[in-house]
């Protein structure tokens, strides 16, 4: 039973089975949470804070092969928030990422995707857990006007519709089942075409994904692709502002 600091009076989402509901407090830290209580929650278990400027959540996954290629669940992490977010989209908005952990909408800022797996997990085994959390700016705090801030955005402000009571998370929920039943398929490649189709790149940028996650960029005319290792890049995440916990603005 979760402790009356903790927990929240939000209603409760309307998760599909096997997800299960743990709903904090707005000063609570889901991606935190779910890490900590990874190995006894298990699978399935969903973290979400209840912020009006915020949607704030973390899963927890229990995959079934070695870590070096188990990071890719990352992937399917993405796809399902984008999945999620084109659902509650103006049909004119572009929803892209900025590899590997950002999601912008029309080139702002909304939010983006962490990653967080046991501390003495070894490469070769298969983790006992991942935490998959995202947060995504709906509500733009401060006193500057979107057009002063070119670099970010919120959904608020580019015209999303139906966000409340958690419809987000929900259908992140949702879409996450797809992407997990496309894996368990032996059919992954259709999550990471969808994440690489929808990727930020230069021009002339031939991207692909290893299957650690590492992402390749090939040139017309260079023989071997650039490599940009994925566990650094989710060190540090690109999008997140430590002093407010939230999307950088």
């Amino acid at each position: 039973m979760q402790s009356p600091s903790r927990a929240s009076t939000a209603p409760a989402l309307d998760l599909p089975p096997p997800f299960s509901l743990v709903t904090l407090r707005e000063v609570g830290d889901a991606f935190a949470h779910a890490t900590k209580i990874a190995a006894e929650a298990g699978a399935g278990t969903l973290v979400h804070v209840g912020r009006f400027d915020l949607v704030e959540f973390a899963v927890v996954l229990e995959p079934e092969e070695p870590l070096s290629t188990a990071r890719r669940a990352f992937y399917a992490g993405m796809v399902a928030l984008r999945d999620a977010l084109l659902v509650h989209a103006p049909p004119d908005r572009t929803i892209a990422f900025a590899w590997p952990d950002a999601i912008n909408v029309d080139g702002g800022l909304i939010g983006g995707g962490r990653l967080a797996w046991p501390e003495h997990a070894v490469e070769t085994e298969t983790p006992d857990w991942l935490v998959f959390g995202a947060s995504v700016r709906t509500v733009a705090m401060g006193e500057q006007e979107a057009g002063l801030r070119p670099l970010a955005a919120a959904l608020h402000e580019e015209g999303f519709d139906d966000l409340g009571s958690g419809r987000l998370v929900e259908g992140f929920a949702r879409h996450l089942m797809v992407a997990v039943d496309a894996w368990q398929a032996n059919e992954f490649a259709t999550v990471t075409r969808t994440y690489l189709h929808h990727l930020q790149t230069e021009k002339g940028a031939i991207p692909a994904l290893d299957r650690n996650g590492d992402l390749l960029v090939r040139w017309r005319g260079q023989k071997e692709a650039d490599r940009h290792e994925l566990i650094p890049a989710l060190a540090v995440p690109s999008w997140l502002d430590p002093a407010t916990g939230g999307p950088r603005t």
